[in-house]
């Protein structure tokens, strides 16, 4: 895990230092998704629905860890 330490510009922006770019593989132009959790600020590259696709594959699900109580 890289670690660096960035400076708050005047106008509130900040420059991902390279090695973290390179390690994240963040292209110019890439959104990310920002948000604040636990008093920090998390970035997290934005996935498309094809890279999620098959994330999941290969968890065992038991049928007892459904909530069958609450049925419509």
């Amino acid at each position: 895990m890289e670690k660096a330490k960035v400076r708050v510009s005047p106008k509130f922006q900040v420059v991902i230092p390279k090695a973290l770019r390179e390690e994240l593989k963040i292209e110019p132009g890439q959104e990310l998704l920002m948000y604040s959790l636990d008093g920090s600020l998390r970035l997290v590259p934005r996935r498309s629905i094809k890279e999620l696709r098959g994330i999941a594959k290969g968890l065992r699900w038991k049928d007892e860890y459904r909530d069958h109580t609450e049925r419509f």
